[in-house]
């Protein structure tokens, strides 16, 4: 998974929960950009689930980018999957395009603390 690069402004890209429509999660959450279509969507929203399960504190949250353009705009999503792992404050901290690893995922949230 790769760093998130700096927003514009300079200042790191951050989620809220009113931009997800769900609460965050206490340590760490996982923004799954996804197309109803896709098929290697579905593989990672497994293996998303997988992580989380696994993990303590950590919300899974899956967007359809059809339904939600501007923060796949916002994001410039041009593909799905497309993986965003927010710290607890909703900060980016590392983002996946395509289908990522298990151990990927885990080493992600290992770096939050997670």
């Amino acid at each position: 998974m790769a760093t998130v690069p700096r927003a514009r402004d300079g200042e790191t890209e951050r989620l809220t929960a009113a931009d997800l429509g769900v609460p965050l999660g206490e340590r760490a959450t996982l923004v799954e950009f996804s197309s109803r279509f896709c098929q290697p969507c579905r593989a990672v929203r497994l293996l998303l689930e997988r992580a989380v399960a696994t993990t303590d504190d950590v919300r899974l949250v899956d967007l359809d980018v059809a339904q939600h353009t501007g923060l796949g705009e916002r994001f410039v999503v041009t593909s799905t999957p497309t993986v965003l792992v927010l710290d607890a404050s909703g900060t980016v901290r590392a983002r996946a395009t395509g289908v990522p690893s298990l151990a990927q995922v885990r080493a992600a949230l290992a770096s939050l603390g997670a």
